[in-house]
């Protein structure tokens, strides 16, 4: 008999999720984790994560996002955890942009509720903010920022008491099915068996799922937290959205209120302009060169935001060429779940896929809509 009914590899968003919802399930969870819990050493850190329905990226995520809203909901109320905020959001730039029309896309097809904003409306309501004359933006009330490290502990802790064996500080070296149809896992510290496996390795994906020869892409993005000048009080989360910004030529920034006190800073960072690297050569150092080139684009969106300097961090995307996560019970194992590719824009996904993990391994199948995820799809064969 196997030891366990589900090993997790993998306990940050997605992974922590899926134990949670695994438990909560009545499964004998075992979640193997390689550094500790809510670490900063992957992609679930840096404070916060935006949060919007409103989805530039395809249409086709809108119902996965009203059920991930339902469950965030339902994450601060069992764990008393408070893990996501509502600000509103504005997402400005040329009105034929993908942020700008990609969201009124997906506002109209599933009757979101929104508001279009021309510039001189966005500088009225939003006076940190200096959108070009011809920009215009959709404003969400539903969009925010969720809490990453929060919302991590939160569903380690759920998972834990409803009964999941959780370690941390024990990088799994490999897995393989077994002839009994069931898994076995081999970490630094000893072998696992179970009848089914979920496995949400995030930038470890190139070597933990090697065999589906996914064309996952591992990139170094940095986070920056600027002091604005006169201060935070017009940046405070009851005064100013989230926001994306895309400029003429393409380039995304986007940033939060100033959270966590008066010196702790608003932050933003660049959408997709990182550096190609590996968990093991990715440079955690973030040099004044770097600082320097977001400052002064900020300095055309926000004035008042690169005020001064306060710190920086890094964290690693991993991606599909096409953008779109991979989800789906592996094409070769059926007691194997898999999920990753999620960097850029999934976050904000980690309750409901959590529970799209536990529906694939305890029912083999999920009602969500995720056929967009699957490994085989055209757009990743074609770049194998």
């Amino acid at each position: 008999m196997a030891g366990y009914d589900v090993i997790v590899i993998g306990l940050g968003g997605m992974g922590s999720a899926a134990a949670a919802h695994l438990a909560a399930r009545g499964q004998r969870v075992l979640g193997l984790e390689r550094f500790g819990p809510a670490h900063d050493r992957g992609s679930s850190h840096g404070g916060s994560r935006i949060t919007r329905q409103s989805y530039f990226e395809d249409p086709a995520y809108v119902p996965l996002l009203l059920r991930a809203y339902e469950l965030w909901d339902q994450l601060a109320a069992d764990s008393g955890i408070d893990v996501l905020t509502r600000t509103g959001g504005i997402f400005f730039g040329p009105p034929g942009s993908v942020t700008v029309a990609g969201s009124l896309r997906a506002s109209r097809e599933w009757g979101l509720p929104h508001e279009v904003l021309d510039a001189a409306e966005i500088r009225r309501r939003f006076p940190t903010l200096t959108p070009g004359p011809d920009e215009i933006g959709l404003h969400e009330t539903a969009a925010g920022f969720a809490r990453p490290e929060r919302t991590v502990a939160a569903h380690l802790e759920l998972a834990g008491r409803r009964g999941a064996e959780l370690r941390c500080f024990e990088p799994v070296v490999d897995w393989t099915t077994t002839a009994d149809g069931g898994v076995r896992v081999r970490s630094v510290a000893g072998e696992y068996t179970a009848g089914r496996l979920v496995v949400c390795p995030g930038a470890w994906a190139p070597v933990l799922l090697a065999d589906l020869g996914l064309p996952c892409v591992v990139e170094r993005q940095v986070m920056y937290w600027f002091q604005p000048t006169g201060g935070v009080g017009p940046y405070a989360p009851d005064r100013h959205p989230v926001y994306i910004h895309e400029a003429a030529d393409g380039t995304q920034v986007y940033g939060f209120p100033a959270l966590d006190g008066p010196d702790g800073g608003a932050k933003v960072a660049f959408f997709r302009r990182g550096t190609r690297c590996t968990p093991e050569t990715l440079d955690r150092q973030v040099g004044a060169e770097e600082v320097a080139v977001i400052a002064e684009h900020l300095a055309g969106v926000l004035p008042t935001l690169p005020g001064r300097f306060l710190t920086a961090a890094t964290c690693m995307y991993t991606t599909t060429p096409d953008h779109h996560f991979v989800i789906a019970v592996h094409p070769g194992a059926p007691q194997v779940s898999v999920a990753c590719g999620f960097s850029g824009h999934g976050f904000k996904f980690v309750p409901v896929v959590g529970e799209i993990l536990a529906d694939l391994a305890t029912e083999g199948a999920t009602a969500h809509p995720i056929d967009l995820f699957d490994p085989r799809r055209p757009a990743l064969e074609a770049t194998v």
